[in-house]
């Protein structure tokens, strides 16, 4: 796996953990914002534009983060963020090891398997994939994603770059994914974020994780799509991390 750092490395250290079909960049804004007061860590999870490993699984990636995290950080961390597939992997994390870190914010992931979902990845990507290297037919997934149009040339390039067998790896392991019951030791301090555009199924995950973990917050920002938080709004998802650890603004 590898890893983008923003800020000295003797700083307190955030982890964020992006996307599906996505990469670093899902929070290179936000990291540019707290790169003065933190030492941002941004992997480029398995399977990824810019990764040296095909993806596996969630439960591999969760464990080799940690791994990473055991070599570099002492075994812990201040704050674990993650978007969609990158918040299946944190809250796996959390289900591994329980004094992981301090605060976790989990952000549109699903935590309730889609068996129909599941099975219908591989023969649609089968079919469809090819298009993705089709500027036009990029573009309009790119729109229909609802992320901000300065990202669209870094979503372009990137999603160009993963390999047809990762890209069904790493969906069918999002739809198959299923909240651990050890998750409820974890000693994180939780706050758990979703948009009210998003699907039944990631609202539904949402309040599941709400009710699991003993230690945490649900928010619901109503008029926001899959991901918008972290990916548009920078300066609010850094604003919400000062407040989470209680930093003076």
């Amino acid at each position: 796996m590898q890893f983008r750092e923003f800020g000295e490395a003797k700083r307190e250290k955030i982890v964020l953990l992006h996307g599906g079909g996505l990469s670093w960049w899902n929070y290179r804004d936000t990291a540019e914002i707290l790169k003065n007061e933190f030492h941002i860590v941004l992997p480029i999870l398995d399977g990824h534009a810019g990764s040296d490993h095909p993806f596996t699984s969630i439960e591999e990636n969760a464990a080799e983060i940690i791994a990473w995290i055991d070599a570099h950080c002492g075994g812990s961390v201040l704050l674990i963020g993650g978007l969609s597939l990158g918040g299946q992997i944190l809250l796996e994390m959390l289900s591994q090891r329980r004094e992981l870190c301090s605060y976790a914010l989990v952000e549109s992931a699903a935590a309730i398997p889609s068996r129909l979902t599941n099975a219908l990845i591989a023969p649609a990507f089968g079919s469809s994939y090819g298009l993705i290297r089709n500027r036009s037919f990029a573009r309009l997934q790119f729109q229909s994603l609802h992320i901000k149009r300065s990202l669209f040339e870094d979503y372009y390039r990137d999603t160009c770059q993963i390999k047809k067998s990762d890209m069904i790896a790493f969906m069918k392991a999002s739809t198959a994914y299923a909240l651990k019951d050890s998750i409820q030791s974890s000693d994180a301090k939780v706050r758990v974020y979703y948009g009210g555009r998003e699907t039944n199924e990631i609202k539904r995950s949402a309040e599941l994780i709400g009710k699991t973990l003993p230690d945490s917050q649900l928010h619901c920002f109503r008029d926001f799509y899959h991901g918008e938080f972290s990916i548009n709004h920078a300066q609010d998802y850094a604003d919400t991390i000062r407040r989470m650890i209680g930093v003076r603004q």
